[in-house]
């Protein structure tokens, strides 16, 4: 079964832990992603989602200028570059989350999103497919 190496995001687009909510929105639309990382002391602790801001702005009438410090999960999970597009697709199901921080030791070293795991899971599906396409048919073509 195929890894998430690959398809971690490693440039991970962060900001520092002190700019404000609507900053990291603004970027966030600019970049047309779903979450930027977060940084504390230049490391990289965490991540914010639009569902995050949702939540917090307008659910919970928190302030725009509020910092993302403030608002970002601690408790989302980790994986590491190993683990496989089940590990992530159950860790995601469980914890509520489109986000998955990767960690090699005890270092932060991407993030792997939902969409990442489903094209991997496309993909593996795919290779399956054409495998058992080919043993059905014996070798011959057509």
């Amino acid at each position: 079964m195929p890894t998430i190496e690959k398809l971690v995001v490693r440039d991970v687009v962060a900001l520092d832990e002190h700019t404000s909510c609507n900053e990291a929105a603004r970027l966030m639309e600019q970049k047309h992603i779903g979450s930027v990382g977060v940084k504390r002391n230049g490391k990289l602790v965490g991540i914010v989602t639009e569902r995050d801001l949702v939540y917090a702005i307008m659910a919970k009438d928190v302030t725009a200028e509020r910092k993302l410090a403030d608002i970002m999960r601690p408790e989302i999970p980790t994986v590491p570059p190993t683990a496989t597009e089940r590990d992530c697709a159950h860790l995601m199901r469980t914890h509520f989350t489109r986000h998955l921080l990767v960690k090699q030791g005890s270092e932060v070293v991407g993030v792997i999103s939902m969409l990442d795991v489903v094209n991997l899971m496309l993909e593996d599906n795919r290779w399956l497919i054409e495998q058992l396409n080919t043993y059905i048919r014996g070798g011959r073509g057509g």
